[in-house]
């Protein structure tokens, strides 16, 4: 995981963290802002809230573990990272690019493998958000299964953001 956030300026968590050491270990790669996911109990740390919204090259970022809590936003965000269901994807719709990186660690629920990451690419014309794969997938009777994740890409510009997908 380090080799995949060796060039990151900032650690997006959506959630689910369990315990708070593995923000530690994330920090020691770069400084780590974290949403309160539904499996992160006596979670006191200033790096995790309920919702964080950030300003990154002019696009505003909002991101919160479950989108179907009801909780909203205060303001209107261009990009939406949200973790709960542990599968990858990644929607433009109605001007907001929604990421769902998957999990690193226990992906589709069921494997305790390394699984999918997502790193923002984000330019104040354009962004790009790929899905990437960790490693292969869980060892099970000596056998090695494929990662179930699927590796995915999203670019699109700032022009285009608000444009049909």
């Amino acid at each position: 995981m380090a080799e995949a956030f060796s060039k990151v300026d900032l650690i997006l968590h959506a959630g689910d963290i369990v315990t708070p050491r593995i923000l530690g270990w994330l920090e020691d790669i770069a400084p780590v802002i974290a949403a309160l996911g539904n499996n992160d109990f006596e979670m006191d740390d200033p790096r995790v809230r309920l919702i964080q919204t950030l300003e990154i090259e002019g696009w505003q970022l909002g991101m919160i573990h479950d989108v179907t809590s009801g909780v909203q936003f205060n303001d209107s965000v261009d990009i939406l990272v949200s973790g709960h269901t542990h599968y990858e994807r990644l929607t433009r719709r109605d001007g907001v690019v929604h990421i769902k990186p998957g999990s690193a660690t226990l992906p589709h629920h069921y494997s305790t493998s390394l699984d999918t990451v997502g790193i923002l690419d984000v330019e104040r014309e354009r962004l790009a958000t790929p899905i990437i794969h960790l490693g292969d997938g869980p060892l099970v009777n000596g056998v090695l299964l494929p990662n179930p994740g699927r590796e995915l890409h999203l670019e699109v510009p700032r022009s285009g953001l608000h444009s049909k997908a």
